[in-house]
């Protein structure tokens, strides 16, 4: 979900690959590849450190909150998409232009799908900082569309590179299906070695022939994207407030009033009730052990125990 650093991966070469690299690229200090990375190392490491990516590998991640990115993200790529589709024969972005390989929209579409039913489309909406996100792509891509190399460089690296640990924290965290439902975001089933196509990515990023002036605009387009992508964890944040509680200090994660309780795993639809009141079983028996009355007359009983032993 966020842009993150470059990782190295494993894996056989893909056809498109195979064409262009037949050699180790060496990189050079004036390379554009390595003037990017080096503009916006600042950029990167805010955005690894903000509360939202913090949680997020640490597996603290709420299904709403993860649903909610995948929104921003479908309207984001879209956006994205649309403006690089528009202008794939641009001299100053068609190389980067590999719609097979790297396109997003409808992988998000599918995990929209799984997450909020067949009418997705109709419960789903952009968010403020979003929206201002998009209305920068489509601006750029209608009046400097040399600029789209930021936004794509900015989030198509990350997905390919940080965004695979991502994908197998919110698998394990969320309990999502190992076939890759929720998640075909992260999946590219048209690269099949990602440290290799980057390498790729990067030298073709190279070959841009841009001014200097240019050069600086794209650097200074790709940390304005971060801060976009920034903007949109801090709203995800606060949202995350609104929500409450969920986790109890013994850990066990309890249903706090809110959303569908038959989310519940351990929900039972009749029956099973406790205190004349239906609902998931575990979490009315942890909420009654978690009591101050209950734990006194434990301990109580325990002490009893425990001087019984003694005699």
């Amino acid at each position: 979900m966020p842009p993150t650093k470059d990782e190295e991966s494993d894996g056989p070469p893909s056809q498109v690959e195979d064409m262009e690299m037949d050699g180790e690229a060496v990189s050079s200090s004036t390379d554009l590849s390595e003037i990017l990375k080096e503009g916006t190392k600042e950029s990167h490491d805010q955005a690894e450190n903000t509360q939202f990516v913090k949680e997020f590998l640490k597996g603290k991640i709420r299904r709403e909150l993860f649903e909610l990115g995948t929104v921003a993200l479908y309207f984001t790529y879209s956006a994205l998409e649309e403006e690089m589709d528009k202008n794939a024969e641009h001299p100053g972005f068609a190389p980067l232009y590999f719609p097979l390989e790297l396109h997003r929209k409808d992988a998000l579409a599918k995990d929209l799908e799984y997450f909020y039913g067949e009418d997705w489309q109709d419960q789903i909406k952009c968010s403020e900082a979003t929206t201002r996100y998009v209305e920068r792509i489509h601006h750029i891509g209608e009046h400097e569309p040399e600029l789209l190399a930021a936004h794509a460089y900015t989030r198509y690296m990350g997905d390919l590179s940080g965004g695979q640990v991502l994908k197998k924290v919110a698998q394990r965290a969320l309990h999502l299906p190992s076939t890759g439902e929720g998640v075909w975001f992260y999946t590219f089933d048209n690269i099949s070695n990602p440290a290799r196509f980057k390498q790729l990515y990067r030298s073709r990023l190279n070959t841009l022939e841009t001014s200097n002036e240019t050069r600086e605009r794209i650097v200074e387009e790709a940390n304005r994207a971060f801060r976009f992508n920034m903007e949109v964890f801090e709203e995800l944040d606060k949202f995350g407030k609104t929500l409450g509680e969920v986790v109890q200090a013994s850990g066990v994660p309890l249903h706090d009033g809110k959303g569908d309780a038959r989310k519940c795993p351990f929900y039972a639809a009749e029956g099973n009730s406790i205190g004349g009141e239906t609902g998931c079983p575990l979490h009315s028996v942890m909420a009654i052990v978690q009591s101050c009355p209950f734990q006194f007359v434990l301990a109580a009983l325990l002490a009893l125990t425990a001087g019984w032993y003694l005699l």
